[in-house]
């Protein structure tokens, strides 16, 4: 699945107001249970399996990038919210910087495909430094959608799409 079919204009926080990691995710989550995207009845059990996937291994990247996922038995359909942190948050990254992009998901449980299709996608994604400063940059969520949308139409990303068909 593809970024641009996941995120939607409530699920993206170009500011996000968390100064750490479990402020974020929870932050991130709310968005999504604002969005009407998970309901409310599944904040905590979903707080709990992103949670504890960031103890047994944290979701940290290269390049300010974090990509904290779980899963729920509970949801049938992959959700996702988009953070910006232009200060950065500590995320135990692979080279030690601070997290820009916080690309939270949530998958169903027995999805083990388009879980490993979709986190394939956005690192592939997320790779191009230009394409990260101008998410990081971009004014509002309609914005990073555009931007999203249009990288993931480029001719860049035709390899990964037929591969991941």
């Amino acid at each position: 699945m593809l970024l641009g079919e996941i995120l939607h204009r409530a699920v993206i926080k170009t500011d996000l107001e968390a100064s750490t990691k479990d402020a974020a995710i929870a932050e991130l989550v709310d968005s999504l249970i604002e969005a009407k995207d998970l309901t409310p009845n599944l904040r905590k059990p979903v707080l709990h399996a992103l949670n504890a996937r960031e103890r047994s291994m944290s979701t940290g990247m290269e390049m300010g990038i974090a990509l904290p996922h779980g899963t729920s038995p509970d949801i049938t359909n992959l959700v996702g919210a988009l953070g910006i942190s232009t200060a950065g948050i500590e995320w135990q990254c692979l080279d030690d910087q601070p997290a820009n992009l916080i690309m939270l998901l949530v998958l169903p449980r027995h999805e083990f495909q388009v879980h490993v299709r979709t986190l394939a996608g956005i690192s592939h994604l997320l790779n191009e430094e230009t394409f990260r400063t101008a998410l990081i940059n971009a004014p509002d969520a309609d914005t990073i959608l555009k931007l999203i949308r249009k990288e993931e139409t480029g001719s860049i990303f035709d390899g990964f799409r037929k591969r991941f068909k």
